[in-house]
């Protein structure tokens, strides 16, 4: 029972690796363009003014949106402390729902046709996040090596 409370304790499966790096690959660029401009981004000042601005979200919070969808994937990628950050990505990935896709539906805006994207794709960083919690980092992860 006392592994099982061990945030970093991980078993040797390939699971835990191929969703870290997934999500990763997945949340990187997104915060990359909101934190750099990267990828055709518009850059930090531009994604603070919206965040605070139209999406009305406190400039801390604001802050810490940009900084997690940097900071987390490099993490997921190197397995550290997978656990809290898959915690943090559901906290994340909810908010996004609940403040700025819930109106536009389910789906995806693949026609142009909405106002705004659905969250079908949240929902898959969710479940992964969900997975990562439970499986931990697995192999080629720092948990593992600390645990």
């Amino acid at each position: 029972m006392k592994q099982f409370w061990n945030l970093m304790q991980t078993e040797n499966q390939l699971t835990g690796f191929i969703l870290r790096l997934t999500l990763a690959i997945v949340i990187f660029p997104h915060g990359a363009q909101m934190a750099f401009g990267w990828f055709g981004g518009f850059g930090f000042s531009a994604a603070m003014n919206y965040l605070t601005q139209t999406e009305n979200l406190p400039w801390l919070v604001s802050l810490l949106v940009i900084l997690m969808q940097v900071l987390f994937p490099v993490m997921l990628v190197i397995g550290l402390a997978t656990r809290l950050v898959a915690i943090g990505l559901i906290g994340l990935f909810i908010g996004m729902v609940l403040t700025s896709h819930l109106d536009f539906g389910f789906f995806m805006n693949w026609l142009g046709t909405q106002k705004g994207e659905g969250f079908e794709y949240h929902l898959l960083a969710i479940g992964m996040g969900v997975s990562l919690f439970i499986l931990g980092g697995g192999r080629y992860s720092i948990d593992r090596r600390l645990s």
